[in-house]
């Protein structure tokens, strides 16, 4: 594999997007496939355990662990943004909660210019990836490589949310990602028979059996390779040096929201001034290019539980511990065998509007304090609901930090900078301190924690927001898709002005999905894989 080494396409990120296309381009074996990774193989006891993603936080084995820009919108805190470093990518290490959208999502894409990408074209996409555990209706698939089940094991506060959900106004809702998004329940998650089910586990694992595909660990990809405007190949970064790879078809840059504008502007692709301002030479100026950074927003409530069943109480217990790991190891079951964060609801902030534009997120847990090293529970048992904005007007942006290829990118987000973002966040709170009250779920609360039920002003419910609050973790939209001039990537998703070169993964959203990124990641590259081979087949 030394220097030079020609494949038919190159894939520069083995993460949510990356392992699916390598699976699906080589499963032909008619097409040879290079798969880079800057990180490791997914080994490791707490990668494959559900309850594990929180020792991933802050593991810098397998997690990026960014830190963005000073956000002038909250106060000039940082906001620490840990992403995937492995195989798998940020599907190894996320909470596994499997969410696809709002359908309106899909369509909406469709008219800002993404043709091809309404919600019954990217319908078929989602059930070819899914193994559903309920088996196959309409909005479902089985027999795909991604296992989509129920929670093991149900909970008496996720039942107690629910239920005083439904005392609150909210439907009930056995399916988010079915006939209709809005309502209250269980969520379901990629995990299967107690273990994770990430894309390295369900595309790439067997995958890595075909001689037609290579897969390369801890290769950093510095540049792409452009000749006359056409990517060429690669260059990457081993232990052993920098190597280069040539590309016979396509290079498809997979790096996410982060690491793919990143590496476009390092291969001279991208905001013109920018670039020469970093020492790089431009060789095509594309000033959109790490444009539109946005992402969802949450701040936590937390309550103190009136009965020691939350997962504080795990953690606070040897014996406890001990008995859940051997629960764990002998019959895949147990509190090790979930993710934690078991129920949630979709709601309007605003009864005028059409549709969700909150989430609201259950976790039996609540922390005294959550730094980049991890997060610490609280003494005494407790529970956290979160509302999610999940349509955020607030855009940033990702640039360089210098022309180091190593050096990680500088990401400023925007929150919370139009009244819109603000007031649905306040709406949210509110709407949770409602359902607090609840019959089913009172007498299981002796307190709320934080913020405290003494923040009750909008103005202090708006300090508290600015003061806790944080981008969400789904981060999207730098290479944006669309038809117009100002679009990183057309509605193919090939980047504008360079043949040979795709962008797929969540860079790509023109705007974010409402709900969680992962599932319409793999749906992406499930579709640029069917469009990429169809137009191998033809030439």
């Amino acid at each position: 594999m030394g220097n030079g080494t020609v494949y038919d396409f190159i894939i520069t990120g083995a993460g949510s997007a990356g392992c699916v296309l390598a699976a699906r381009l080589s499963e032909s074996g008619t097409h040879s496939v290079l798969l880079l990774e800057a990180g490791g193989e997914d080994k490791g006891f707490w990668i494959h355990t559900p309850l594990g993603f929180p020792f991933l936080f802050s593991n810098p084995k397998v997690n990026w662990m960014f830190e963005s820009e000073p956000v002038a919108e909250l106060g000039n805190r940082t906001a620490y943004t840990p992403r995937g470093k492995v195989l798998g990518g940020s599907s190894s290490i996320n909470g596994m909660v499997y969410i696809r959208g709002h359908a309106r999502d899909y369509d909406e894409w469709q008219q800002l210019g993404c043709s091809g990408w309404s919600y019954d074209e990217v319908l078929p996409y989602f059930k070819k990836a899914e193994d559903q555990s309920r088996g196959r209706d309409h909005f479902h698939g089985i027999g795909g490589p991604l296992k989509v089940s129920d929670h093991q094991e149900t909970h008496p506060l996720a039942d107690a949310f629910i239920e005083a959900g439904i005392q609150a106004g909210i439907s009930p809702n056995g399916d988010f990602n079915g006939a209709s998004q809005e309502g209250i329940g269980y969520y379901q998650t990629n995990s299967f028979r107690g273990k994770r089910w990430s894309t390295a586990t369900a595309y790439l694992k067997s995958a890595r059996n075909r001689p037609n595909l290579h897969v390369v660990t801890n290769a950093h990809a510095t540049r792409v390779l452009l000749e006359e405007r056409r990517a060429v190949g690669v260059e990457y970064r081993t232990a052993a040096g920098l190597e280069t790879a040539r590309a016979r078809r396509e290079v498809l840059v997979s790096g996410g929201v982060f690491g793919s504008p990143q590496l476009l502007m390092l291969s001279g692709i991208g905001p013109g001034d920018h670039l020469r301002g970093a020492g790089i030479d431009v060789i095509h100026d594309l000033p959109t290019v790490g444009k539109n950074l946005h992402d969802h927003f949450f701040v936590q409530l937390m309550f103190r539980c009136s009965k020691p069943i939350t997962l504080n109480d795990l953690s606070r217990s040897w014996p406890k511990k001990l008995a859940a790991g051997l629960q764990y190891l002998a019959l895949r079951s147990g509190p090790l065998s979930i993710n934690g964060i078991f129920a949630g609801a979709f709601v309007r902030s605003d009864e005028r509007l059409e549709r969700p534009d909150l989430q609201l997120n259950m976790n039996a847990w609540s922390v005294a304090k959550r730094t980049r090293d991890g997060a610490v529970p609280h003494p005494f048992p407790g529970l956290t609901i979160s509302p999610v904005h999940l349509k955020p007007e607030s855009r940033g942006e990702v640039l360089l930090k210098s022309s180091d290829p190593m050096a990680a990118p500088a990401i400023h987000f925007r929150c919370l900078s139009t009244i819109y973002d603000l007031d649905a966040m306040v709406g949210g709170i509110q709407m949770i301190r409602k359902i607090a009250q609840q019959p089913a779920l009172k007498p299981l609360i002796t307190e709320e924690i934080q913020p405290g039920l003494n923040v009750e002003s909008e103005r202090d419910l708006e300090a508290f927001i600015r003061q806790l609050g944080y981008p969400n973790l789904h981060p999207v939209g730098t290479c944006r898709m669309g038809s117009d001039p100002g679009a990183v990537v057309d509605a193919k998703l090939n980047v504008n002005g360079v043949r040979s070169l795709r962008v797929v993964d969540a860079s790509v959203m023109p705007r974010v999905v409402a709900g969680n990124t992962n599932a319409p990641t793999i749906m992406i590259a499930e579709k640029a894989s069917d469009m990429i081979l169809k137009e191998a087949s033809t030439g």
